[in-house]
């Protein structure tokens, strides 16, 4: 990939400024600066908006999304077209932050499942009483653990089988993270009520 320039004739930004997602997509695979610079553009701020629910700071986030776009870059040549763009660049976010989750070699992800006495009661949905802007404040709060169990299986869809097999924690240490996040998340709510 290469650094993203400033384009000074009126022709390249005017072809910036229409180019379409075929010939932006086309233009990434042939690795095309303004291209690339087009497309980091166009979707930088939702993907940091994606790494901002793993990251502990905006500044590690903005890693993560830099991170996450040289992978994209790197393996553009993989994407079939099948599904959307957006979609696509999301996963490698997400699977960037998990990476970058896993290299912080600490204990965040561990947790004592013995000492659990709650169950998850599946009607249950705390996102649902807070707006988005709110809840994103408040999951950014969490332990990292937590946060990142409850972004995987609230917002990303995973199963907690899926996120015990990408965190390398078992299913119900999932299951628990989740539950104690959901129970922290409902006291925030109740504080601010």
């Amino acid at each position: 990939m290469h650094a993203f320039t400033i384009y000074n004739t009126a022709e390249t930004l005017d072809q910036e400024k229409h180019m379409s997602e075929d010939e932006m997509l086309r233009g990434c695979k042939a690795n095309e600066e303004h291209a690339q610079k087009f497309l980091f553009e166009k979707y930088s701020g939702i993907m940091t908006g994606v790494c901002m629910r793993y990251a502990d700071s905006y500044e590690e986030a903005q890693d993560i999304v830099q991170d996450g776009f040289i992978k994209f870059f790197k393996k553009i040549g993989m994407f079939s077209g099948k599904g959307s763009l957006e979609g696509w660049l999301r996963r490698i976010m997400v699977n960037t932050a998990l990476d970058h989750l896993r290299s912080a070699k600490n204990e965040r992800f561990k947790v004592d499942i013995d000492n659990v006495s709650y169950k998850l009661k599946e009607d249950e949905s705390i996102n649902s009483e807070l707006n988005t802007e709110d809840l994103l404040k408040l999951v950014q709060a969490l332990p990292t653990g937590y946060r990142t169990v409850f972004n995987m299986y609230v917002i990303e869809g995973y199963t907690h089988r899926e996120i015990g097999e990408e965190l390398n924690i078992s299913e119900n240490t999932s299951k628990s993270q989740f539950s104690r996040a959901r129970g922290i998340l409902r006291k925030k709510l109740e504080q601010l009520n």
